[in-house]
């Protein structure tokens, strides 16, 4: 029987053909080998739909270098896209419309107001949700601040931190907001008093209309001033199960509304971070074991509903009283967060689980039985890593 291959599917971050995850991919590359799998990236671009092949990269380990290859299509395809205003995204729905009985580890989900609807029916998950709902104009923004003090605008297909205001009523000023976020750069907006209509003018700029979400705000400043918020990811094992890979705080930059790693955020080890700001021992071990049975219900049910997943990243907010929030969830998350902490162990089981997962869901479609193995070893971390 052939070597199963494995092709992770990416998008260029532009037309010089850049990756942003090349490094993860080479320690994909070289650990799929101790599994029995031949790993290659492509994107895309890389298709020749009329001969059926691709023109592949990939990474050898013996000189660190990477070349290209054409090669038929792989086994399984482990989706790692992440959305773009770019031609490139066009493309990628187009792969995925023209070969969808191809063997996906893991398929798109929704946007984020489809997927809080969809939470919102359950509700044992509901309770964990802050409210939310469409935005359509600033009539909204108004009427929800007349409830809640504090509230967030953001795209409903952002990533990273772009386009996220955080608005707070003024009790001091009649028909003022204090504005403060980031812009669609990701630069830091600053933070300034604003009227309403101050506030329409520039979401009309930003074409918000119902492409926007306002989200109920949950206080999350440190004493220092800055916003933190939890990266937990969840991952199917090697045997098929979905699992608790790991979870780390994430503290965002002195005025920054957001605590992301790619807008200056900094990585934090989960308990450091809740015993600042809980103290008790005994409730943060109970509130890390709620985050973690939620984060493993929300796999499963969105798994039932969208069908073949592999990973996910849910982003949760714990106020000081140790409610759990759920903020966001990341069909496609980083592996960072854990790099830099220096939690070499989860940070490897984050890299290696979606291999072993492919593993053992190629030896189940075939009908061969695997006997349980330890993750395989992974080369040293460089000290570069960017993600």
């Amino acid at each position: 029987m052939d070597e199963p291959v494995l092709g992770i599917l990416t998008l260029y971050l532009n037309d010089q053909k850049q990756l942003e995850e090349r490094h993860i991919y080479q320690k994909m590359v070289v650990a799929g080998k101790k599994l029995g799998l031949t790993v290659f990236v492509f994107t895309p671009e890389d298709v020749d739909h009329e001969q059926k092949r691709i023109n592949g990269m990939w990474y050898h380990q013996k000189s660190g270098r990477w070349t290209r290859k054409w090669t038929r299509f792989p086994t399984m395809i482990f989706d790692r896209c992440r959305i773009q205003k770019s031609y490139r995204f066009e493309q990628l729905k187009r792969f995925r419309s023209k070969y969808p009985k191809l063997l996906y580890l893991n398929r798109p989900l929704r946007n984020k107001w489809t997927i809080y609807q969809v939470l919102s029916t359950v509700p044992s998950l509901k309770k964990y949700l802050p409210y939310t709902r469409q935005y359509s104009g600033i009539q909204d923004v108004q009427r929800m601040l007349k409830e809640r003090p504090l509230l967030y605008l953001k795209p409903i297909n952002g990533t990273g931190g772009r386009g996220i205001l955080r608005i707070q009523r003024l009790r001091s000023t009649d028909g003022m907001v204090y504005v403060e976020g980031r812009d669609h750069q990701r630069q830091v907006i600053r933070p300034q008093k604003m009227t309403f209509s101050q506030l329409a003018a520039q979401l009309s700029c930003w074409k918000a209309n119902d492409r926007y979400l306002i989200q109920q705000g949950i206080a999350l400043k440190l004493p220092s001033g800055r916003v933190h918020d939890y990266r937990m990811l969840v991952q199917k094992d090697g045997s098929g199960v979905w699992s608790v890979t790991g979870c780390a705080g994430r503290v965002g930059p002195l005025h920054s509304i957001t605590s992301n790693l790619h807008g200056g955020g900094q990585a934090v080890r989960m308990e450091e971070l809740l015993t600042q700001w809980i103290g008790d021992e005994a409730r943060i071990q109970d509130v890390r074991k709620e985050a973690e049975a939620l984060s493993l219900e929300v796999a499963a049910f969105l798994e039932k509903r969208y069908d073949a997943l592999c990973e996910l990243a849910l982003d949760l907010a714990i106020d000081q009283r140790g409610r759990i929030w759920l903020l966001e969830v990341n069909p496609k998350p980083a592996r960072e967060v854990f790099y830099r902490i220096g939690d070499k162990v989860t940070y490897r089981n984050a890299i290696v689980r979606p291999l072993e997962y492919a593993s053992w869901l190629y030896r189940k479609k075939a009908g061969i039985q695997l006997p349980d193995s330890d993750p395989p070893p992974m080369p040293p971390a460089d000290s570069d890593s960017k993600e």
